[in-house]
C-alpha cells in the first residue's frame, strides 16, 4: 500500500473539507430478492434475521444476514400489498396489507411464515390501514384513515392473534380525510408498553402516555397538503422525537419537511438550515452512531442526524422507501421499488 505524503493527506483533507460533503458514517450493501415488486415493509429482528413485505403479497425472510431470502408467501393475499410486516424473531410476523375497505387486512405467522392465519379484514368502508408498531411481543397498535371524522386505532395484547378497536369517544377528532400515508409502516411509533405517537396527513401528532386510554393532539410545522405531511414518526425515549416527510410527488425538494421534540411530543420544532436532502419517507433512530443519532430515508437518498435532528447530511444510499434498525443501533435493512433490499451497516 503507497505511503503519501503528508502534503497531499493535508490537501485531501481540505478538499473533503472544503467540498461541504462530509465522509459517510454508513455502508450500504445491495442484496438481491429475486423479486420485482416494491417492498414498503422491512422489520429488522437482528443483524441476521429481517423480513420484508410488499406489492402482490410479496413476503419474504432472511436468515443470514440478506444473502439470501426466502418467499413466505401468505395463501390468498396475491393481489394484496402488505406495506408493513412487524416480526418478533425469525418465526413470528405480523403483516398488514393497506387498501380500501377489505384489502386492509393482518395476516399473522408462528411459524417462520410456513402457515399464516388472517385476523383482522376492515369490514367498514372507508377504513384503511397505514401502519402499525409493537412496543413488545404482545402489545400492539395499527392505525387507519378516519372514517366519518372519526380516527380507527386497533390494539392487541396477544401479539396480533385477535385485534381491537379503540372507542371513538377517547380519541380527538379527525379532520377531514386525515389520515396517515401507507409508505413506510412508520406513522406509528411506540416506547415502553404505554406510549403511543402517531403522525397524520395533516402534519399533527396524536400522542398517548396511557396505553391508549386518553389523547391529545398537537400540530407541527411540516407543511400538510394533498401529497403532503408526516410519513414518518420515531422516538428514541420518551422525550426525544422526529418526524419527517414533505411532499412524495416532488422527492428532491426539501421545505421544512421535519421537525424535532424534546418534551415528548408536546411541541415541535423546525429543523436548522442543514435539513434533509429530499423527501422522506421514513426516520429511525440508529444509536451506533451515537446516542443523538437519527438515520431518515427516501427514494431520492438518505440523511444522518448526530444532533437530535436539528441538523442533517447525506448518508449516502441509493434511496428506499422503508427503513428497520436492528436492536444494538449498528446494523439495519433498508427496501424500496423493484424489490431492491440494502443491508446499512456502520462505515469501517
Amino acid at each position: 500500500m503507497p505511503r503519501w505524503p503528508l502534503a497531499v493527506v493535508v490537501l485531501v483533507a481540505m478538499v473533503v473539507s472544503l467540498s461541504g460533503v462530509p465522509p459517510q458514517p454508513l455502508r450500504w450493501e445491495p442484496l438481491q430478492t429475486g423479486v420485482a415488486w416494491r417492498l414498503r415493509g422491512v422489520s429488522a429482528v437482528s443483524a441476521d434475521v429481517a423480513w420484508v413485505s410488499g406489492a402482490h403479497g410479496t413476503v419474504l425472510r432472511t436468515t443470514d444476514g440478506g444473502r439470501s431470502w426466502q418467499p413466505r408467501p401468505v395463501p390468498g393475499a396475491e393481489a394484496l400489498d402488505f406495506r408493513d410486516i412487524e416480526a418478533a424473531d425469525d418465526r413470528t410476523a405480523v403483516a398488514m396489507s393497506a387498501g380500501p375497505g377489505d384489502a386492509s387486512r393482518i395476516y399473522r405467522t408462528t411459524d417462520g411464515g410456513a402457515t399464516w392465519t388472517l385476523r383482522f379484514t376492515a369490514s367498514e368502508p372507508g377504513m384503511f390501514l397505514d401502519a402499525m408498531a409493537f412496543s413488545d411481543a404482545s402489545r400492539g397498535f395499527a392505525f387507519s384513515d378516519a372514517v366519518n371524522a372519526q380516527f380507527v386505532i386497533l390494539t392487541t395484547t396477544d401479539g396480533g392473534a385477535t385485534w381491537t378497536r379503540l372507542p371513538a369517544d377517547r380519541l380527538p377528532a379527525a379532520r377531514p380525510n386525515e389520515g396517515a400515508f401507507a409508505a413506510s409502516g412508520t406513522n406509528v411509533a411506540v416506547q415502553g408498553r404505554d406510549r403511543i405517537w402517531i403522525g397524520t396527513t395533516a402534519s399533527r401528532v396524536l400522542h398517548s402516555a396511557d396505553g391508549g386510554r386518553t389523547w391529545s393532539v398537537t400540530q407541527t410545522p411540516v407543511p400538510a397538503g394533498e401529497a403532503s405531511g408526516i410519513f414518518s414518526i420515531a422516538f428514541r425515549d420518551a422525550r426525544h422525537g422526529v418526524v419527517v416527510g414533505g411532499t412524495y410527488t416532488r422527492e428532491t425538494e426539501a421545505v421544512d419537511n421535519s421537525a424535532t421534540s424534546a418534551d415528548g411530543g408536546t411541541t415541535w420544532q423546525r429543523a436548522n438550515a442543514k435539513g434533509l436532502g429530499g423527501f422522506r419517507s421514513v426516520v429511525a433512530a440508529m444509536s451506533g452512531l451515537g446516542p443523538s443519532a437519527w438515520l431518515a430515508v427516501g427514494p431520492s437518498g438518505a440523511d444522518v442526524s448526530t444532533d437530535d435532528g436539528r441538523t442533517w447530511a447525506p448518508a449516502g444510499g441509493d434511496g428506499y422507501d422503508a427503513l428497520s434498525i436492528a436492536p444494538g443501533g449498528t446494523t439495519g435493512f433498508a427496501s424500496g421499488a423493484g424489490g431492491r433490499v440494502a443491508r446499512v451497516t456502520l462505515a469501517r
